[in-house]
């Protein structure tokens, strides 16, 4: 316990010893018990009168305890319990509740607990059943004393008080002194709670709380009471205002991980020093406040940003395999008519448009149901990365000659128009596909300015994300409509012979490898027994494809319903032979990296410590291209390894709420994504999504330096 509050409280004592002295001679009898010793401690009942002669009559319940032990408050915290009364056996008492004054909270060994030392009275308050007759009190209370070995005690105390007029005793003004201790609404301490919200995750929560204060905060702490099966970290305390204003965060977590804390009955304490305010609150989320209007040339600026980055995704590694069959399909239009080439590549832009505006469109319901979203989250769920392996091993077959009329039928519109029968028409669906595809293998990387303008719209509403998403696929478009508006840009390639037979099993191989990328990342969400399985069905799919037509000649249909199959079992297999070992764990990140922690960032960082926060994941080329081009250059790695930084990545391949909500609380919705923590950026500084060695260097830089700023922070308790 502080030394400063240990002589308060001896002060208080002595006012009420001499409060004592001042009684006259005919009043100085105490309305006590006698004293229950213990070695390391000793118990009595007090009474604020020396008759009973009202309805109520104020207690006191007295521990006096040698320096280093305590007893619990009401919420002991992480181990004990507290003091506890049995009345049986007392006369004309109808009840008897324990009013708690402001505990101390005692961190040891990891464990929160909260309690009182040195001598401290609890405030009862009785309640007769027939006032104005005597009361006979008998007191039967167990407690529990702690230093560093645990004793549990039990105390049996009597006091009788005679019927007679109201009358004072010595221990009244004790009493009262502790009385005033107990946390009340606030208002009387100074005291009051602004906002008290959750953020975070559903499953890793916390609790933000506002507080203020008349007078400046000294040692402020939060005290939370909680549902059976949570627990509550010891809480994180920024001042401001000049110690007026007390921001205090608190990460909560429950026994069970289907535990949900939202909803649930919390009763809130504030402390500072002896002060206490108490309020009960629901948990609840943050609720994100509407979105004011903007301003017409801020979102003409955001707008730019959009198209911007969307025409920078075409140079992205996830839009290659894509812009292959393109490279393909204008090759094969040598000597078109120009009304063609332009009818082929409108119809590619068509399908970007409209993949992005279905991306928009689950964006917007996913947001309206309250769930997570992000750039690339559908790279999250197995089956559409089941799909898209499909996809891209169906267009490799094509392209390195195992089918000509690709099965189903569907599939095999999505190839690139061919001259000759069926013409143009017949491939501007197979154009639409190839827009459409584009959109779908983009949504993993991250391009600059796309990191912007997609975090932008995702914290708006839903005319936004249409109108932003809409820019984006306009920006991804721009080089097919740039064709479509001028066709003869076509006949700059050489004119269609044997040399596209070599380019289609180069671009084949392409996008086989891009299959095998696919399955990968697969084998991260499913387990690799279950992606090696997917990938022998393809790959049985293959030759199927290749040899089935020969092998079975007279049996038209024994290939494409084998191919049938084959595909269906590649589509829904993996999801169904999910293994244990596909879920990941945090002793799988390499040793430099800790996993994301983002309530220990605070702490750290007061520490003197920078933190350096990488989010990626398996499916995010771009972070794979930061990985290789930047921070694992030697520059880096040998900077990040210093004994004043610590290194966090938080990896987003499987979904995750937390991910999400940290990625959120920047503004952003998808990934690369990488910001430093310091005694200079105590509130993080973002990284560009596309990193270099300097950019990096002058974080870590500025986030090292020594902080420069007003605000105070601490943290709770003492």
């Amino acid at each position: 316990m502080p030394s400063k509050y240990r002589g308060i409280k001896r002060f208080v004592f002595a006012l009420a010893a001499l409060a004592g002295l001042a009684q006259t001679p005919g009043d100085a009898l105490a309305a006590a018990s006698d004293w229950a010793a213990e070695e390391q401690v000793k118990v009595r009942l007090l009474a604020a009168g020396k008759t009973a002669a009202a309805e109520t009559v104020k207690l006191g319940l007295e521990f006096d305890l040698q320096p280093g032990w305590k007893i619990y408050w009401r919420s002991p915290g992480d181990a004990g319990f507290p003091p506890a009364i049995d009345w049986t056996g007392s006369r004309n008492l109808a009840s008897g509740e324990i009013a708690w004054p402001v505990p101390h909270r005692f961190s040891l060994f990891g464990l929160e607990t909260f309690g009182y030392g040195d001598r401290v009275v609890l405030p009862i308050e009785a309640r007769m059943e027939n006032p104005g007759e005597a009361l006979s009190l008998t007191a039967a209370v167990d407690y529990l004393i702690c230093e560093e070995i645990c004793i549990p005690y039990q105390a049996n105390l009597s006091l009788d008080l005679p019927a007679g007029p109201e009358s004072r005793s010595p221990e009244a003004f004790l009493i009262e002194s502790f009385s005033r201790q107990v946390p009340g609404q606030g208002a009387e301490r100074g005291l009051s709670i602004e906002t008290a919200v959750l953020t975070g995750s559903v499953e890793a929560p916390v609790l933000a709380v506002t507080a203020r204060s008349e007078t400046p905060f000294s040692e402020p702490d939060l005290l939370v009471e909680g549902p059976p099966g949570f627990s509550f970290a010891k809480p994180e305390v920024t001042l401001s205002e000049g110690g007026l204003l007390a921001e205090i965060r608190v990460a909560a977590s429950g026994v069970q991980e289907d535990q949900v804390l939202e909803g649930k009955q919390l009763t809130l304490t504030v402390t500072d020093g002896l002060r206490g305010l108490e309020q009960a609150n629901i948990a609840r989320f943050a609720e994100l406040p509407e979105p004011e209007g903007l301003a017409p040339l801020a979102l003409l600026g955001i707008l730019g940003l959009a198209l911007l980055g969307g025409l920078i995704l075409n140079l992205m590694p996830c839009v290659l395999p894509v812009l292959s069959i393109k490279l393909l399909s204008i090759a094969e239009q040598g000597g078109r008519e120009r009304r063609q080439i332009r009818a082929s590549f409108l119809a590619s832009a068509a399908g970007i448009l409209f993949s992005f505006l279905v991306l928009a469109s689950a964006a917007v319901a996913l947001k309206s149901a309250g769930m997570a979203v992000g750039w690339g989250i559908q790279f999250q769920q197995p089956i559409f990365l089941s799909a898209m392996a499909l996809v891209m091993a169906l267009f490799a077959y094509n392209l390195m000659g195992f089918f000509e009329v690709p099965l189903p039928s569907f599939i095999g519109n999505l190839g690139a128009a061919r001259p000759g029968k069926g013409g143009p028409d017949r491939g501007l669906l197979g154009n639409f596909g190839t827009g459409a595809l584009a959109t779908l293998l983009a949504t993993p990387c991250s391009a600059p300015f796309l990191g912007t303008s997609v975090g932008f719209a995702l914290s708006r509403g839903a005319w936004e994300i249409y109108l932003i998403f809409t820019a984006l696929g306009i920006g991804l478009a721009l080089p097919y409509l740039l064709v479509a508006a001028a066709p003869g840009l076509a006949s700059w390639l050489p004119r269609p012979g044997q040399w596209m037979i070599t380019l289609r099993r180069v671009l084949g191989l392409l996008l086989a490898g891009t299959a095998v990328w696919l399955l990968s990342v697969l084998a991260v969400q499913v387990g690799m027994v279950a992606a090696l399985i997917a990938g022998g069905l393809l790959f049985g799919l293959g030759l199927v494809l290749w040899a089935g037509p020969n092998l079975m000649p007279k049996q038209r249909l024994a290939t494409p319903a084998a191919a049938v199959v084959l595909a269906l079992a590649a589509l829904a297999l993996p999801a169904g032979l999910r293994t244990e070992s596909a879920l990941r764990s945090d002793a799988a990140l390499e040793s430099a990296w800790r996993a994301l922690d983002t309530a220990a960032i605070g702490a750290l960082v007061r520490d003197g410590q920078v933190v350096f926060v990488d989010v990626t994941a398996d499916w995010c080329i771009t972070c794979q291209v930061n990985k290789k081009l930047v921070l694992e250059t030697d520059t880096v790695t040998e900077r990040l390894a210093g004994d004043d930084i610590v290194q966090m990545r938080g990896d987003w391949t499987l979904p995750s709420d937390a991910i999400s909500a940290y990625l959120a609380s920047f503004q952003r919705y998808g990934i690369p994504f990488n910001a430093v923590y310091g005694p200079g950026a105590p509130q993080g500084i973002a990284l560009p999504e596309l990193l270099t060695t300097d950019a990096v260097m002058a974080a870590i830089s500025e986030a090292a330096a020594p902080a420069v700023a007003e605000t105070a922070t601490t943290e709770g308790g003492s």
